[in-house]
């Protein structure tokens, strides 16, 4: 039996590629300068890896942005647009990731969207009439060859062509056949290539096949990989994650891959299908080791259903890239009683060896001791919490009077203008305000400091905000480091490590809080500031919090009691945060619930069973209770929503705020078919790009959005918060977007 895993961190262990990457966006250093060091990145990360033992190594799996961009590069699937701009072929990747404004013209960047269920992005592809796809790259060629000249062999990685169709963006008029041919030409072209360079197998990824397919669907696969595979000299592993592949797994046997890869953590169906009924001549890759959460793995479960599954060749393998943890507990600080309970992606390395040598009866020490830890009683269990939870009932998640009886009488409170504008929260976090926050945490200034920068901070951004004529504030969320990691610094339960970072898209890293144990709040946690701001002014200042759906899906859970029993525990500690800041005088509340969607389950069969019936309603738990002229705003970003509108407006809350730019307001026919009844804010510019829109560019958006959308329904903001984006692009955006705001409300 040998080990191998889906994909490796390429962030680095101090996130060195971010940094790295980001001085070249600065002109800090050149493009050659950057390649090298991702050359040397790469090679350290295989290094790692070989040294660690693991039998089979991939590459491919580093990307400068992300790796969906990166096979549109190899294949020639770039807009029209790019061609006719004199730029470098790097720095059109990045065009297309981050937009470009300059002198040599003006690329808005793709649409970007979650990769599946996790909270990894993807630039979505755009495949247009123009669109010639062939092998236009040498990335994957490139990587593979740095690694043979270091004497490691590795197995090549590649989006495979089935899920990049279910993907990309198709323009009007484009012939999907011929695609579908020039596809598997490219990718025929790819593996012969790669087997002249010596390569002994292909990876294709194909998490598309967990998804609900149609027969229709399940022929297409077919139709590709008959074809694809008919005379290869190279054999392919197939490879799928994120959940089973029920629809599609007695075509996906009856192909020639040599290997086929399979995720037993989140598709648990994965073992109905292979038990007993799998090839004797193709290689079973077991991913039996979770890729998605920091928990060590139960070796004696893991062991007893490798047994179970009865196949004659296996590898063991991660349930997914372990893009989706961060690098190491090495390098943080937690009590040893702590830290053995955690594994990051280099020690999920070893439970992969140890797993294998137990399954070759050369590892008993190591299970003896997996078994010992596992009982071990973690924390003392909440009881009175467990029962809370348990005793509650409709009444606690139904809000009174209805949305549409609050909805006048909010009206009439509040007075606002036709189209009020607001932003989603946060402002620019200067590295002044993150060098101010570490000054404080190391205790280099006093409270009185800390506290009266801040306070400087949100006075300045306070009368901004005024003199732009902005309708409803916000105080900016500057004592804040994360959305999620400053709320779970505030509730018992929660743990936080000091380098868990983990890619979200691009340069940007989160770093998960971990759910340790029961979760409760421990005092206030946003009044202090939320209260000051509104002491400053007349105008409206919105209350910011982080929903509970969101804190869970942007933490490492716990495997130890269900998602939704955890969610509700945070819905609770929440819920006494919007109580109280509600009787200190704020109005409006905005409860973000950016993740909402990020545990959905990838069958829509599955979609309310396990999980829209309890993650929505733990929404409306949070603000059940407050008074009826209490305004509540949500907001959600960068994933597909509009298949699951009619579950979003039981949500309840008064006002809705969406990514909208970067998917051209696709949103906005789905909330006309629903006849959506909240308030919404579709977001009329995109923050995640660096170019200033312009006022003519936001009116025409909001002029669309009007076409959609009724006038008494209809907020003007941009489309997520601007914590990342710097002061003066901030300042001109939102300057361009009031504008825009005061020039429609003339006209109308």
């Amino acid at each position: 039996m040998t080990t191998t895993i889906i994909g490796f961190p390429r962030i680095g262990e101090q996130r060195e590629l971010k940094y790295t990457t980001e001085k070249y966006f600065r002109h800090e250093i050149s493009a050659k300068e950057l390649e090298a060091f991702a050359k040397d990145l790469r090679q350290k990360h295989w290094q790692l890896v070989k040294e660690q033992g693991i039998d089979e190594i991939p590459s491919n799996d580093f990307s400068f942005y992300d790796t969906t961009l990166d096979t549109s590069f190899l294949l020639n699937i770039v807009p029209a647009e790019l061609t006719t701009i004199d730029l470098s072929t790097l720095d059109k990747y990045f065009a297309l990731a981050r937009g470009y404004q300059g002198e040599k013209g003006d690329i808005k960047a793709r649409p970007m969207k979650k990769w599946f269920n996790t909270n990894y992005h993807y630039i979505v592809p755009k495949i247009e009439t123009t669109t010639q796809i062939k092998v236009n790259g040498t990335k994957i060629f490139d990587e593979y060859a740095e690694a043979k000249a270091l004497g490691i062999e590795t197995r090549p990685v590649i989006l495979g062509p089935f899920t990049l169709l279910q993907i990309s963006e198709f323009s009007e008029g484009v012939n999907r056949e011929q695609v579908i041919q020039d596809l598997i030409a490219a990718y025929k072209e790819i593996a012969t290539r790669l087997f002249e360079l010596g390569a002994k197998d292909l990876q294709i990824d194909e998490p598309g096949l967990v998804k609900d397919l149609t027969a229709k669907e399940v022929a297409e696969f077919q139709a590709i990989y008959e074809t694809l595979l008919e005379n290869q000299s190279l054999p392919v592993l197939l490879q799928t994650y994120f959940g089973d592949v029920r629809d599609a797994y007695d075509t996906l046997v009856a192909l020639p891959f040599e290997a086929i890869g399979l995720d037993f953590v989140e598709g648990i169906k994965n073992k109905e299908l292979v038990k007993n009924n799998f090839p004797a001549d193709k290689i079973l890759y077991a991913g039996v080791v979770n890729g998605k959460n920091i928990w060590r793995n139960d070796y004696a479960q893991t062991l007893a259903f490798i047994k179970e599954l009865a196949v004659e060749q296996i590898v063991l393998t991660t349930s997914c890239s372990l893009l989706h943890v961060p690098f190491t507990t090495e390098n943080e600080s937690f009590p040893a009683e702590i830290k053995e309970h955690f594994a990051f992606a280099k020690e999920k390395l070893t439970e992969l060896l140890e797993l294998n040598a137990i399954l070759n009866e050369q590892g008993q020490t190591y299970l003896e001791a997996n078994q010992a830890l596992f009982t071990k009683e973690r924390f003392a269990k909440n009881q009175a919490l467990h029962d809370r939870v348990a005793q509650l009932t409709e009444a606690d998640f139904t809000r009174t009077p209805a949305f549409e009886e609050r909805e006048i009488s909010q009206k009439a409170h509040f007075n606002f203008p036709v189209l009020p504008t607001t932003t989603i929260g946060s402002f620019p976090q200067t590295k002044e305000v993150k060098q101010t926050r570490a000054k404080f945490n190391r205790q280099e200034i006093t409270q009185a400091e800390y506290d009266q920068y801040i306070a400087d901070q949100i006075n300045d951004w306070l009368t901004w905000q005024k003199e732009v004529g902005l309708d409803v504030l916000v105080h900016g969320e500057f004592e804040r480091n994360d959305m999620v990691e400053y709320f779970g610094q505030n509730l018992e339960g929660y743990l936080f490590s000091q380098n868990g970072w983990v890619q979200s898209y691009g340069t940007r890293g989160v770093k998960p809080p971990i759910i340790w144990g029961d979760v409760t709040r421990k005092q206030a946690i946003t009044v202090k500031w939320s209260s000051y701001a509104q002491s400053q002014t007349d105008q409206f200042v919105k209350g910011m919090l982080t929903g509970p759906v969101t804190i869970l899906n942007w933490s490492f859970p716990r495997e130890d009691i269900s998602i939704k029993d955890s969610t509700l525990q945070i819905a609770l500690a929440i819920q006494e945060e919007v109580l109280d800041l509600e009787k200190n005088g704020i109005q409006i509340i905005q409860i973000d619930e950016a993740a909402l969607r990020e545990k959905l389950p990838l069958r829509k069969s599955d979609w309310y069973s396990e999980y829209l019936d309890w993650a929505i309603p733990a929404f409306r738990l949070v603000h059940s209770k407050v008074q009826e002229k209490t305004q509540i705003h949500t907001h959600m970003c960068y994933s597909e929503f509009t298949d699951i509108i009619r579950a979003i407006d039981q949500m309840d809350a008064d006002v809705i705020s969406f990514e909208a730019s970067r998917s051209n307001l696709a949103i906005l026919d789905e909330l006309q078919r629903q006849n959506f009844k909240t308030q919404v804010g579709p977001g009329v510019y995109d923050i995640h790009s660096p170019r200033v829109p312009s006022v003519e560019e936001i009116t025409e958006t909001i002029q669309t959005i009007l076409t959609k959308v009724p006038l008494p329904k209809v907020w003007v903001n941009p489309d997520c918060g601007l914590k990342t984006r710097g002061i003066s692009e901030t300042r001109a955006s939102l300057e361009n977007m009031t504008k825009a705001v005061k020039q429609i409300r003339k006209e109308l």
